[in-house]
């Protein structure tokens, strides 16, 4: 299966340009042959919106979702895209899984990072669960939840292929770090593939890291996307191809149950 990433350089608080962004990545992914395509942590508002983001958040069966599962239907290309929904007062950091076949999952982060998030949204209260499209289980997670090994190995025991990750990774001296050596390794201690995409640019409050990526079992890129600007950047992935790589690494075959740690 072909993979795509959009890393985006949204437009804070502009929901019909991020949305408008959005389709055009989507246009591009199918015309490079991806099957699915992976979008940004809350790409529909911006990371940054913060006060708007309380009157931009939406239910699951609102405006926002609805217009990215038309895309994905329009295109044919499953499309996955954070942005932020509203349950009565609550709002969380939402993600949206949208099958061509008009199929809709959602996944919402149950790692907040720091005081913005916390300030903003609730917790998600469900661990992440597996979503088949095509031949291949994926998982999703949410920006910081990939830095928990525990959440991505939770989906790798329940028989994950590939994990997608919106993220919204801010422009630290830790980010070249996270998505240069975490995030592989994620993928190479599992035996998966991640697709990890960021915003890039900056907004009012935040700067961005880009160098979106899709990493392999191997711990390899395959591909990824430069600091700055806006990129659809697609990967082959066959998890067939890797099965030499996971006998030679069995972490998954290998761990202990019986010992209480």
């Amino acid at each position: 299966m072909r993979l795509a990433a959009f890393q985006m350089v949204a437009k804070t608080a502009d929901v019909a340009a991020n949305l408008a962004m959005i389709e055009t990545a989507v246009a591009e992914a199918k015309a490079l042959g991806a099957e699915i395509l992976v979008a940004p942590e809350l790409a529909t508002t911006g990371y940054g919106a913060k006060d708007a983001m309380r009157d931009l958040a939406e239910a699951a069966d609102g405006a926002q979702a609805s217009t990215l599962a038309g895309m994905a239907e329009k295109h044919g290309v499953a499309l996955v895209a954070g942005f932020p929904e509203r349950v009565g007062d609550a709002i969380y950091n939402s993600a949206i899984f949208a099958k061509p076949d008009g199929g809709r999952v959602f996944y919402r982060k149950c790692q907040l990072y720091g005081r913005y998030e916390h300030a903003l949204f609730q917790p998600g209260d469900a661990p992440p669960r597996l979503t088949a499209f095509g031949a291949l289980k994926f998982g999703v997670l949410i920006c910081y939840d990939v830095e928990f090994p525990e959440l991505v190995r939770h989906l790798a025991l329940a028989g994950a292929d590939a994990v997608l990750v919106p993220t919204a990774q801010p422009n630290t001296p830790d980010a070249p770090f996270i998505n240069g050596k975490v995030v592989p390794v994620r993928a190479f201690e599992n035996g998966i593939a991640i697709v990890y995409a960021d915003h890039a640019g900056s907004d009012s409050r935040f700067g961005y890291a880009g160098s979106s990526c899709i990493a392999l079992p191997d711990g390899s890129d395959g591909a990824r996307a430069p600091v700055d600007g806006s990129h659809v950047i697609v990967a082959d992935y066959d998890p067939a191809a890797y099965t030499a790589v996971r006998e030679v690494n069995p972490y998954l075959k290998d761990r202990r149950t019986d010992l209480r740690l």
